[in-house]
């Protein structure tokens, strides 16, 4: 039987029974599973890692069908576009326009303060390949925003999707991002030698 997290009642549902039995038909058949708990947080920054191949989206996807929640995720303007806009924004996708005189980190924040509730997950490293590094970007808009940050680990050893425990963001940026980055050490990744 999958463990799937109960879903606290500060997140907002999402889908139906059939799209919940979807997502977990599909982790179980894959071989995935869940561990750790769901925080009671209306707002969240989700840390996933590591992240070095594009099937951790699909991963993800099928995790937030298999709980039922509305979780977000970023991505360049230029992909919310006919005739798939709606389709991206449906599974929770926002677009972040890049030439803004708005930077990143500032419409992010404003995106936080403009909702009541919202669970944004990012992927800090930035790209697939080996980096040895997060980008610290997630700190600056969690501190900015004065939201949590939620440790999802992927591990593809155990293939499970890991919900750690809350992260709060102390200013110091380099320290702060090198406590997230060696917490996902634990995790196996999909390609470990890119993390």
């Amino acid at each position: 039987m999958l463990y799937i997290p109960p879903l606290p009642s500060s997140w907002d549902a999402f889908g139906n029974g059939f799209t919940r039995w979807l997502g977990r038909t599909i982790l179980q058949w894959m071989g995935w599973s869940f561990s750790g708990a769901l925080p009671d947080q209306p707002k969240l920054m989700f840390v996933v890692a590591p992240h070095t191949s594009n099937w951790d989206f699909f991963i993800g996807l099928f995790g937030m069908l298999a709980v039922g929640f509305k979780g977000h995720w970023l991505g360049k303007h230029s992909l919310f576009v006919w005739p798939i806009q709606g389709l991206m924004t449906r599974l929770g996708g926002i677009p972040v326009y890049r030439h803004a005189p708005l930077g990143m980190v500032e419409q992010v924040v404003d995106q936080f303060q403009q909702k009541t509730r919202l669970h944004l997950a990012v992927t800090p490293e930035g790209t697939r390949a080996k980096v040895g590094k997060f980008k610290n970007g997630f700190l600056r808009i969690a501190t900015s925003a004065g939201v949590p940050v939620a440790l999802v680990g992927f591990d593809y050893g155990e293939k499970k999707i890991v919900f750690g425990g809350l992260f709060y963001p102390t200013g110091d940026l380099l320290q702060d991002e090198r406590t997230c980055y060696q917490y996902f050490t634990r995790f196996t990744a999909k390609h470990p030698q890119n993390y």
